[in-house]
């Protein structure tokens, strides 16, 4: 990897961001690759991860797509296996991708969308940590960075499903975060993107004019500062509506 420069401070260092096929994903996988990251990107869609990918390539960074549906047994161990094999330290894990299920009341909550709700958002979320550990360890400072939803931590009607699997997400990076805390030099953080021009927003708020929120590149410069720079292990971040 390249020597890090002023434009590139991150040269010769590697992120993982999954759900990186659009929006904050997406967004963040752009700016992480601009301060010179090499960036593995995830998602379902491979068509979408090729588009980003020649984005990101076109603007002179690297990136490597690895489709994959977290959803799928062994998925992780394998995209593990194969980051592993070619490079010894993981610098930042982004975790990003999530299911939003139907917003319903909560007795008429559908099994299956939960259940893949709780696969995605939650039992991924701690098989990615589980494998990627060692090689969060290895480097110089392992960054996680969580990204949640407010739902998680102030409940709201309708929202049950995604917000009970966001709350076990918010609480498994918690615990993540003080076990590592004197023992490694791995941080976590937690961020709230609050509302944000996603196609996830659009499906949850359908009359909402997408204009009057935050695009996905101001989430973006958020996380790349928190990979950029250090900060209180386990802290939670809230990112604003820019004025």
């Amino acid at each position: 990897m390249s020597e890090q420069t002023d434009n590139r401070p991150l040269a010769g260092r590697l992120a993982l961001v999954t759900g990186a096929s659009r929006g904050i994903g997406e967004a963040t996988a752009l700016a992480l690759a601009s301060a010179g990251m090499h960036v593995v990107i995830t998602a379902r869609d491979d068509r979408a991860l090729e588009a980003v990918e020649e984005k990101i390539h076109a603007a002179g960074g690297s990136a490597t797509i690895a489709p994959l549906d977290l959803a799928e047994p062994d998925a992780v161990a394998r995209l593990a296996a194969a980051i592993s094999g070619r490079w010894d330290r993981l610098d930042a894990l982004v975790i990003n991708a999530a299911i939003l299920p139907e917003l319903t009341p909560v007795t008429d909550i559908s099994a299956k969308q939960f259940s893949q709700a709780m696969t995605v958002n939650v039992l991924a979320t701690q098989t990615l940590l589980s494998a990627f550990h060692p090689m969060l360890k290895a480097a110089e400072a392992g960054k996680v960075i969580g990204i949640t939803s407010s739902v998680g931590s102030s409940p709201r009607a309708f929202w049950g499903a995604y917000g009970a699997s966001k709350a076990a997400f918010d609480v498994l990076l918690s615990c993540y975060a003080q076990e590592n805390e004197k023992i490694s030099r791995i941080t976590t953080a937690i961020v709230d993107p609050g509302a944000t021009r996603t196609a996830m927003r659009a499906r949850a708020f359908p009359g909402e004019d997408p204009n009057t929120v935050k695009t996905p590149d101001v989430v973006a410069q958020e996380i790349l500062g928190l990979v950029r720079d250090s900060f209180v292990n386990g802290e939670k971040f809230r990112v604003k509506q820019p004025s």
